[in-house]
């Protein structure tokens, strides 16, 4: 008799993370020097790095082409990147309106046109978060839901009773197999996940696995 599956999941209202539906632009001007600023939403490294590269050529003839990015839900990874303005000048403050946002799998581009006077550390600090700002304030943004791909195995005389849990939970499914033991491939929310979890748990002889 397959053994019955409970997975604790770690997610509360407070803790919901957003990202943006579409790319974004800001501006802030300081003293002659022009900050141009960019949200992307993305979802790796690799498309972080394209995005940097054609930047750089676009605006090549920029002074700084500085950034932040954040990725992930629960145990988020992120990186800043000064580029050559003073140590935590302008990647800190533009992560830092990221992580007060909420806001993950995104990309913050602020490329500075420099006017010819030096703004000193508050003065970067101040105009690479107020780009940001700006970007950010032009942004729509979207909860960020964790995809969970499951797999759910019951006996056929279980079919209803997995099939409205299925549909109630709006899981989408990806591949199903129905013989002497019933095979579905499903995919939906890590919240809603929790929740089929819990009510699977009731019907005899069903597990459910992350795939």
């Amino acid at each position: 008799m397959p053994r019955k599956l409970i997975v604790n999941v770690k997610m509360s209202e407070d803790q919901e993370i957003f990202t943006i539906r579409e790319v974004s632009k800001g501006i802030f001007k300081d003293r002659g020097s022009r900050f141009l600023a960019f949200a992307f939403p993305v979802k790796e490294e690799d498309e972080i790095r394209m995005i940097l590269k054609d930047l750089r050529k676009e605006y090549h003839d920029a002074r700084h082409h500085c950034y932040a990015f954040r990725l992930g839900i629960d145990n988020f990874y992120f990186r800043s990147n000064d580029d050559g303005e003073p140590s935590g000048t302008a990647g800190k403050p533009i992560l830092g309106q990221l992580v007060s946002k909420k806001l993950s799998n995104i990309l913050l581009v602020v490329v500075r046109y420099f006017g010819g006077k030096l703004l000193g550390t508050s003065g970067l600090i101040n105009a690479y978060r107020m780009a940001a700002a700006d970007c950010l304030s032009n942004s729509k943004t979207e909860a960020l839901k964790e995809i969970v791909n499951a797999e759910i195995c019951f006996p056929y005389e279980q079919m209803s009773s997995v099939m409205r849990i299925i549909n109630e939970t709006s899981f989408k499914i990806m591949h199903q197999d129905f013989q002497t033991s019933c095979y579905i491939q499903v995919s939906g929310d890590r919240k809603n996940y929790e929740l089929a979890v819990h009510r699977f748990t009731v019907l005899k002889d069903v597990t459910i696995t992350t795939l």
